[in-house]
């Protein structure tokens, strides 16, 4: 019997699993139900499953197991997570009062995850959904001039890593050793030089706008707004800039050619991802899956106890996806 989602505005589709469900019930049912979430993945780009039964990270392994054929490496890392072995993470260790904003997982490496899926095991007092957004409908919404430049010179993202702010080097790149760092960066078109003060900066430019490789659906695909000064809080920001200048940043990102966003390119494009947007409250039991092409996907700021896991596979590489620029270890102009 075909297995139809439930569809509400401003939530994503929600598929409920049947009532009274064990674990291993929960991964028997998600994989005859597969066929369904697959079409509506394609569809929509992300969903939720209500109603599984998982009370650990080990059993969300399992969960993960009966969806996800293959698993990718974490690299490159950005974000602050806690690892519960098995490549079972909690989604994120970011303060709790601030808003993780919509990206896609991985967008700057150039082999990222296919498929994402997060797993409610204890659901915040207030706030804390994830949210998430259509990139194909997020890329229309946009100013076509904008999209024309991004098309043109792809997107840039510099790092400078500091044990004060984000993820240190050695956490980034799962190593102590900066010669191997060296080599990573070298063997994946990014530009690394260590500073006389030891730290590392790192520079890299990407494809903003990417194809489906299956699909054939060009998406919007990047960490532009996630990374750019102009979305942090203005205290913050002007905390940083009175110490550093915009290319000494922890994190930046600017047009592929090395030119600055304006804080109203950035203003478009958060005004995009709101108007695609969908959200539910978590409940324990719930999984969203993602479709990390197809969609960007956030956190909003919370109350209370969270735990939201996170596992990512079926790896994409970027030469896969039409690239509307080659990826570089420079910004160069046109």
């Amino acid at each position: 019997m075909t297995v139809e989602p439930r569809r509400e505005p401003g939530k994503p589709p929600i598929f409920a699993a049947p009532r009274g469900l064990d674990l291993a019930d929960s991964c028997a049912w998600l994989r005859a139900t597969l066929p369904e979430l697959r079409a509506v993945l394609d569809s929509d780009g992300a969903l939720l499953v209500r109603g599984l039964a998982f009370e650990s990270a080990a059993d969300f392994g399992h969960l993960r197991d009966a969806v996800i054929s293959s698993r990718t490496p974490y690299r490159e890392r950005a974000t602050p997570r806690s690892s519960f072995g098995d490549d079972v993470f909690s989604s994120t260790d970011f303060p709790v009062d601030q808003r993780i904003m919509l990206h896609n997982e991985n967008s700057y490496t150039l082999s990222f995850p296919g498929t994402i899926m997060f797993g409610c095991l204890t659901a915040p007092e207030s706030g804390g959904a994830t949210p998430v957004a259509d990139c194909r409908k997020v890329l229309a919404a946009l100013p076509d001039e904008l999209v024309r430049r991004f098309r043109e010179v792809g997107w840039g993202l510099v790092r400078n890593y500091t044990e004060y702010f984000g993820l240190g080097w050695q956490t980034a790149f799962g190593t102590d050793d900066p010669d191997e760092v060296l080599r990573y960066c070298a063997a994946n078109d990014i530009g690394a030089c260590w500073e006389a003060n030891g730290r590392l900066r790192t520079v890299q430019r990407r494809s903003a706008l990417i194809r489906h490789p299956r699909l054939d659906h060009e998406v919007w695909f990047n960490h532009v707004a996630f990374w750019s000064v102009w979305s942090l809080a203005e205290e913050l920001r002007a905390y940083l800039l009175d110490d550093l200048a915009a290319d000494e940043l922890p994190y930046n990102t600017m047009f592929g050619d090395g030119k600055p966003l304006t804080e109203q390119d950035v203003e478009a494009l958060a005004r995009a991802y709101d108007a695609a947007t969908l959200r539910e409250t978590w409940q324990a039991g719930d999984v969203i899956l993602v479709d990390n092409l197809l969609a960007a996907h956030g956190r909003d700021p919370y109350r209370g106890d969270r735990m939201i896991l996170v596992a990512m596979g079926e790896p994409v590489d970027l030469t896969d996806c039409a690239p509307t620029v080659p990826p570089a270890p420079t910004l160069d102009s046109r």
